[in-house]
């Protein structure tokens, strides 16, 4: 991987659904314009079912083959049998970063008392954020409105720039 200093934060979207497509997935079409209005870059996004192999395969791929900086997974973190992508986004991590799905957790429960029953983790494998977001177009873009002001210098630590 090339030196990330100074360089465009790159992602990646994976929308985690046993329902929808490309063409039925508003929220990770949202995240890209919100990754877009940033000047930063979404490398890929792709649309997998509800399956922790799936999930995890493609995780891997973003992070490792990609080298994105953030892989954003849309869907699977709430209380359905289906819904495996923290389980998924565990078996593929080495590092827990509690405090983002903390923040997003709170940003939401001033929105709405349902946010406590998400399961949605953040966690980092080698130098990629793996940030598991709600499935709904609006529960996602608020929920990275929750932690978007921390995500530049996230990647700049994880680029080994220091604080």
């Amino acid at each position: 991987m090339s030196e990330k200093k100074d360089a465009t934060p790159r992602f990646a979207i994976i929308t985690c659904s046993d329902t929808r497509g490309m063409k039925e997935d508003t929220a990770g079409a949202a995240l890209e314009e919100l990754i877009a209005a940033q000047g930063w870059e979404c490398a890929s996004h792709v649309v997998v079912k509800d399956d922790r192999a799936e999930i995890s395969s493609q995780i891997v791929h973003a992070a490792d083959d990609l080298g994105v900086d953030v892989v954003l997974t849309c869907g699977g973190s709430g209380l359905s049998l289906r819904d495996v992508t923290p389980e998924a986004t565990m078996d593929v991590c080495e590092r827990n970063v509690p405090g983002i799905a903390e923040a997003m957790r709170a940003h939401s429960l001033a929105i709405t008392p349902y946010a406590m029953l998400s399961r949605a983790l953040c966690m980092q494998r080698g130098r990629c954020l793996v940030i598991n977001l709600p499935g709904s177009k609006k529960a996602a873009v608020e929920n990275w409105e929750g932690v978007l002001p921390a995500l530049p210098h996230a990647i700049s630590m994880m680029a080994g720039e220091g604080h």
